[in-house]
């Protein structure tokens, strides 16, 4: 019921005359704000407000007080509808449950992957199997589900509702569904613990699929030591460093970064047989049907169907990525020629400029309060309509750390609502990406892959401040699985187009079909063989290089837990996103 994941060298040509002409480069409160280390003084008198203003989360203890809050509120508003008569109300109160056990559970799912101090991670961590184990038995809650099924069998009433009302009515009677409430008592009763086994094999499976490998200092060549981080006597390579011009480098990030974990194989075995068990307890002929149900894809069969069509289009767009690489390297494009126009402060003025120009939106700096924020390198970002007024807030967590997941990706921490006062409930996001810090006398450069994965993460956030919907439910990015990343593949389109790159660059002076077909084999029909041999067979056939011995890549894809079986719909955004840039954007990507 409650879901709680040439071009570049024409610009440089262009922006090196105009930054000729103005000799002086000057950077907005956005740039400025990203392109060097923050200065703040702190005063005795501030009070510290808690993460994200929350004031009990002023400490690890606050987790336990939110939580049981949380639970108390969902007990009363259990007891509200199911004394009250079916109607409109019935389903506002069934979104003020999933949003006062969201607004929990969202937030502790960020803190337990990204906060420094291990007591606020562990404590974040109690409080997600706290109210999962309890969304879990609403999911499973007969007198609960009457009420509901009372209110879509009622025509008359039904046909009062508007079209988004009776939408996402519909909708928590699918979760409903899907997590077997037809079952009898016995089985419901099991079904709900395979879902809170389930909640923990998801987060030891997260948590450990972002942990660094580790490999004694002296078996690495000295001279490319440096490149990665240093623990006494050992090394800790936490990714792939693709990005590295040293062949070397990456051929060791790879080797080491992949090396199987045996303990995190066990547990993605036991992931998926645990799926498999629930899927089949509930009606399902595998995981992936039950996770499919609903979605455009329909079926498994269907997905391999995309995934063949879409074969011939990734190549195509992987042939254009290849020759652009190409023809860096036979023009000599070192990095360190076109890196300096694209400092991350020169990148989020481009973006705030793009948005400004097609959306009427933009950023405005504030300055965190005492407690506010995780790491005093996190900026917070107010989003500002020219109209409306204030749409929500963005904290941007861009900076590398000890500890850090090694991934860019985007939280939901609270979702819009509009609520019973008639006040709107802001969205607040936060965007993790792992970036250099900017130094004594030079900022964060990005390469044009880094700037790709900026705006992609950038359109999941844009997405979570325009989609203003009644029910927080369906807000933002808690749309259909299907569509989820069409904002943010569209946003590639114009991290690549030299139209817009040309706005804002300036001096400051991905395998996704192989992904896909992976997903639904692990979540089909179980297999006579491990991970491993799946993942040789899927990689040989579908992503163009073969498996390199004594690596587990599949031990490193998070998506996993969040997309389990819908990773397909990776393909389906980009196919819409490339309908819309190509009827919306080609001709001209800046016309509002």
């Amino acid at each position: 019921m409650f879901t709680c994941t040439s071009r570049l060298l024409s610009a440089v040509r262009h922006t090196e005359v105009r930054h000729i002409l103005r000799n002086v480069t000057t950077w907005s409160p956005v740039g400025a704000a990203f392109n060097v280390r923050p200065q703040r003084r702190v005063e005795l008198w501030e009070k510290n407000v808690g993460l994200f203003g929350v004031p009990e989360l002023s400490s690890p203890g606050g987790f336990e007080v939110t939580s049981e809050r949380a639970l108390k509120e969902t007990e009363q508003l259990v007891d509200t509808v199911c004394k009250n008569p079916p109607g409109a109300s019935t389903v506002q109160a069934f979104d003020q449950l999933s949003d006062s056990l969201c607004k929990v559970a969202d937030l502790a799912d960020f803190i337990k992957v990204a906060h420094p101090d291990p007591a606020f991670r562990e404590a974040a961590e109690k409080a997600c199997l706290k109210i999962g184990t309890m969304v879990e038995k609403l999911n499973t809650n007969v007198d609960l589900c009457k009420c509901l099924k009372d209110l879509l069998d009622n025509k008359e009433v039904m046909a009062a509702l508007d079209p988004e009302t009776r939408r996402v009515a519909e909708l928590f009677m699918f979760d409903f569904e899907i997590s077997g409430i037809h079952l009898d008592e016995k089985k419901r009763r099991k079904a709900v613990n395979l879902h809170v086994k389930l909640l923990d094999l998801n987060n030891e499976f997260l948590v450990g699929s972002h942990l660094p490998n580790k490999i004694e200092k002296r078996a690495l060549p000295e001279h490319i030591r440096h490149h990665f981080s240093l623990d006494g006597n050992y090394i800790q390579i936490g990714g792939l460093h693709a990005e590295s011009s040293d062949e070397l480098v990456r051929e060791a990030a790879y080797k080491i970064f992949l090396y199987p974990n045996q303990n995190l194989m066990k547990c993605l075995d036991e992931l998926l047989s645990c799926r498999d068990k629930l899927a089949k307890l509930v009606g399902y002929e595998s995981f992936a049907h039950r996770a499919l149900k609903g979605t455009m894809a329909k079926t498994p069969g269907e997905v391999t169907i995309l995934a063949s069509f879409a074969t011939t289009v990734q190549f195509e767009l992987e042939f254009k990525r290849c020759i652009h690489q190409l023809c860096c390297f036979m023009y000599n494009i070192e990095p360190s020629l076109y890196s300096p126009y694209l400092s991350l402060g020169s990148c989020m003025e481009g973006l705030n400029s793009l948005f400004s120009q097609l959306l009427g939106v933009s950023f405005q700096t504030e300055q965190p309060k005492i407690g506010e924020v995780w790491s005093e390198d996190v900026r917070k970002l107010a989003v500002v309509h020219e109209t409306e007024g204030l749409l929500g807030y963005i904290y941007c967590d861009f900076f590398q750390r000890l500890g850090k997941p090694h991934q860019d990706c985007h939280f939901t921490i609270r979702g819009g609502r509009r609520m019973q006062n008639g006040e709107y409930q802001l969205p607040v996001v936060v965007l993790m990406l792992n970036l250099p810090h900017p130094g004594q006398s030079a900022p964060t450069l990005l390469t044009p892959g880094m700037m790709e994965n900026l705006f992609h993460e950038m359109g999941h956030a844009m997405h979570s401040m325009l989609g203003r919907t009644r029910y927080q439910h369906v807000t933002g990015t808690r749309c259909s699985t299907d569509f989820a990343e069409v904002p943010s593949i569209l946003m590639e389109y114009f991290a690549t187009d030299y139209r817009v790159v040309n706005q804002f660059a300036r001096h400051y002076q991905t395998g996704q079909i192989f992904y896909a077909v992976l997903d639904q084999v692990y979540h089909g029909k179980p297999q006579n063989r491990s991970t491993t041999e799946i993942l040789k067979k899927m990689q040989e056939k579908f992503y163009g290089l073969p498996y390199v011995p004594n690596t587990a890549w599949q031990l490193r894809f998070s998506h996993l837990v969040g997309y389990g079986a819908k990773y397909y719909s990776y393909l389906m955004s980009r196919a819409v996103a490339s309908m819309v840039w190509r009827q919306c954007f080609f001709r001209n990507p800046l016309d509002r």
